[in-house]
C-alpha cells in the first residue's frame, strides 16, 4: 500500500491510466472484431469500410504505445490479405 502523498498520487494516476488504456485496447478488439466478421459473412464491401475504419483505429492506439508498431503492421497485414482473400 501507498503511503506517502506521491505513491498515493501515483497509484490514483495509474489506476486511471490503466482503465484508459483498457478501454483504447477493447476498441481495437472490436475493430478486428468487426472486420473479421464482414469477411466471414463474405461480404467484400462491408469489410472493406471496416477495415478502412480499423487501420485508423489500429495506428492510433499504435501511436499512443499501446501496441507494439510491429503489432499493428502484423494485425493490418493480415486483416488486409483477409479482405482481398474475398475478391
Amino acid at each position: 500500500m501507498a503511503n506517502s502523498a506521491q505513491a498515493r498520487k501515483r497509484a490514483r494516476q495509474n489506476t486511471k491510466q490503466r482503465n484508459h488504456n483498457t478501454s483504447l485496447r477493447s476498441r481495437l478488439r472490436t475493430a478486428i472484431k468487426h472486420v473479421r466478421k464482414a469477411v466471414g459473412a463474405a461480404d467484400k464491401a462491408a469489410a472493406q469500410t471496416a477495415f478502412q475504419a480499423s487501420v485508423g483505429i489500429i495506428d492510433s492506439i499504435a501511436d499512443k504505445g499501446i501496441i507494439h508498431k510491429n503489432k499493428a503492421a502484423r494485425h493490418k497485414s493480415r486483416l488486409s490479405a483477409a479482405v482481398k482473400a474475398l475478391a
